[in-house]
């Protein structure tokens, strides 16, 4: 092969292979973009919802309707050992551990964004407190109520639908191993997201792995329905919908909107 040859080879050789590094690296920058959406820090919003004044030495509010008013879907004996047994014992052991840890005055919000620093009696207490606190406001007697507005365009646009949106959270709670909660939450780029959370975390705490701001929760830790349906969790699960509270999901969305934004 002459000289000339062997120099027109290599200059074709060296086109190509600038010209598929070239193509991967524009293929690699444009992924990159958009994966990459501009949102904000969920620690940076947290301080403007009303919610944000609850601290380690806040106790129970009163349930917001009887213990019998959610029959059939949930049983009366339930209700009233679930809000006065088991969420009474969170708050009093969270108002004992706040104080020992000197966080009684942090609001709690702020302490769930930091929680990795703390004891996990402590996370396991205050989480216990907020998310029994949230699921009472968001379940009422009154059947049949559907979200509306702004809430139910957004379902839509996440999910695809409302029925399939109730699918996605419905397997969230039944297929969370053990004891755990399902969530609806609003993420720092103001879109919705399921998620699943084993013990008493939620989606406020820094170990979690899907972060946001809450606004639906559903409790499956077997206290929440084992009188009633002992080990048939899909069938409490399903009467759930029966009794969402859509308004207070409704206002808690568009609170955390108006937060995010």
């Amino acid at each position: 092969m002459t000289t000339e040859q062997n120099s027109r080879r290599d200059f074709f050789k060296k086109a190509s292979l600038s010209g598929i590094a070239l193509f991967v690296s524009s293929r690699f920058s444009f992924a990159a973009k958009a994966s990459s959406p501009v949102g904000v820090s969920l620690d940076q919003v947290i301080s403007k919802l009303a919610e944000y004044q609850l601290t380690g030495q806040s106790k129970q509010n009163p349930l917001p309707y009887g213990y019998a008013d959610l029959e059939p879907s949930v049983d009366t004996k339930t209700m009233e050992i679930h809000y006065s047994k088991h969420h009474a014992a969170y708050t009093k052991n969270m108002n004992e551990m706040s104080t020992a840890a000197n966080t009684g005055s942090k609001p709690l919000f702020q302490l769930f964004a930091e929680i990795d620093k703390y004891p996990v009696p402590l996370k396991n207490n205050a989480g216990g407190f907020y998310n029994h606190l949230l699921f009472w406001t968001i379940l009422a007697p009154a059947a049949g109520q559907v979200p509306e507005g702004k809430l139910l365009a957004a379902i839509t646009e996440s999910f695809g639908s409302f029925d399939k949106f109730k699918e996605i959270f419905s397997n969230a709670g039944k297929k969370q191993f053990g004891s755990g909660w399902a969530w609806l939450s609003v993420d720092e780029h103001a879109k919705l997201v399921v998620s699943a959370t084993a013990n008493q975390d939620n989606p406020l705490m820094s170990t979690t792995e899907v972060k946001g701001i809450p606004v639906l929760a559903l409790d499956v830790w077997e206290h929440a329905y084992y009188l009633q349906y002992q080990n048939r969790r899909p069938e409490y699960v399903e009467a759930f919908w029966k009794i969402v509270n859509w308004k207070e999901v409704s206002r808690r969305y568009d609170e955390a909107l108006l937060a995010i934004k």
